[in-house]
């Protein structure tokens, strides 16, 4: 069996139809069922169940794919061997962000990396924390950013900076008059959220729980971005919390919304993270590098208490 056969075994399991693998591995798919018949005769056994739709893995098809993971992205890393050997700083490199970093990160650092490592070819995706923990493990990212710890043995962390969270509350709320807030302002009972699946929903439930007069029934408006969030504050119907380097472009009466917390102020840990058997470490650090030399000059906050991402329910 060769390594390309195992790559078709590889897509097959992951797209669960044999039409969709060949397209993503830019092959025929009489030329891709071949193939598979080929390692299924040379080992004797069924690997796809193909009575199921969508197909499905056999028993020994599930551990073969397993192994066949392994072999794959050990092979991937000759090359990565190679480079690292030779100081080389190029190649694709596929980079997971989240949600919440994505939109004020990405601008600050993208042209200047891009202008610095021109042989690096970036495939950049917009994914939630969980999606990037298995695609790193599954070795479909070289890296991610993200906010940590993760508390995740296979994943290596790299801090890249701390975040501060500011708070938006209009002019008519309770906490209106306070020039700078305390956590023990907070209150889960009136805080505009993220949606289920964002980590920075998961740090601001962590930091009001911490308190610890908030129920988990409350009445809540939720969304998918800090834009409605603002929205909903604007209309009276609660407060949220930003991440500091989303606010850094406000105008207006928006600016006077904006109240910091007393020293430490609750923040969030942003770190490079990677499987920890990674080997493109000559681009991981071109990328922390880059990033900590724009970053550094648009947060001046230090005495930070780093919030969990995680909630631990």
């Amino acid at each position: 069996m060769t390594i390309t056969q195992l790559k078709y075994v590889l897509a097959v399991a992951e797209h669960k139809n044999f039409t969709k693998a060949a397209e993503k591995t830019f092959v025929t798919q009489p030329t891709l069922s071949m193939q598979i018949q080929k390692i299924e005769e040379e080992l004797d056994v069924l690997i796809f169940d193909r009575t199921k739709k969508p197909i499905e893995l056999t028993e020994i098809g599930t551990k073969i794919v397993i192994q066949a993971k392994n072999i794959v992205n050990e092979a991937n890393r000759i090359s990565d061997i190679v480079d690292q050997e030779k100081g080389f700083i190029g190649g694709e490199f596929k980079l997971g962000i989240i949600p919440t970093i994505m939109p004020t990160l990405l601008p600050m650092f993208l042209r200047n990396f891009i202008n610095k490592y021109p042989k690096v070819k970036l495939k950049i995706e917009e994914l939630n924390t969980e999606t990037i923990i298995e695609k790193l493990e599954e070795g479909h990212l070289d890296a991610a950013i993200a906010a940590t710890p993760l508390e995740n043995e296979n994943i290596k962390e790299r801090p890249l900076y701390y975040e501060p969270f500011i708070a938006y509350v209009t002019q008519n709320h309770r906490l209106a008059k306070k020039k700078s807030l305390e956590v023990s302002d907070l209150d889960l009972t009136d805080m505009l959220l993220l949606e289920d699946g964002h980590c920075f929903r998961d740090g601001v439930i962590n930091l009001c729980k911490a308190v610890g007069n908030q129920e988990d029934d409350h009445f809540s408006l939720e969304s998918g971005s800090f834009e409605t969030l603002v929205k909903l504050a604007n209309e009276d119907l609660g407060m949220t919390l930003l991440p500091y380097l989303h606010t850094i472009d406000y105008k207006g009466k928006d600016i006077d919304s904006l109240k910091n917390f007393k020293e430490p102020s609750p923040a969030r840990e942003v770190s490079l993270i990677y499987h920890r058997s990674e080997l493109k470490m000559q681009i991981i650090e071109a990328l922390r590098t880059t990033i900590a030399s724009v970053v550094k000059g648009a947060i001046a906050f230090q005495n930070v208490q780093i919030i969990s991402p995680i909630n631990h329910k």
